[in-house]
């Protein structure tokens, strides 16, 4: 293979790495737990986090609440990193040492 058809095909790996990038920047990733939904993108910001009203919280109520919270968000996040591998996986098995 020459030296040119090797350039070539590896901007145009990279031009789809990037491609595929931006899609999952786009992505949004809703994860719900209990009394909490949180919405992140692909870049893992969250965009919302959203509380399921209940008049009778208690300083208890507010712990578990907080746990929720940190879960849901968790769970998002592994969402974007699966979406993430599935997209981007091949191309580490193509280039080891790349991510």
């Amino acid at each position: 293979m020459n030296m040119q058809a090797l350039l070539r095909q590896a901007q145009s790996l990279q031009s789809e790495m990037l491609k595929n990038k931006e899609e999952i920047d786009k992505m949004e990733f809703i994860a719900e737990k209990d009394l909490v939904t949180v919405k992140v993108n692909g870049k893992k910001e969250v965009l919302k986090v959203n509380l399921k009203k209940d008049e009778d919280f208690s300083v208890d109520d507010l712990e578990i609440l907080e746990d929720m919270i940190q879960v849901a968000l968790n769970d998002a996040f592994k969402q974007v990193d699966k979406e993430t591998e599935k997209k981007m996986g091949k191309y580490a098995k193509a280039m080891p040492g790349l991510f």
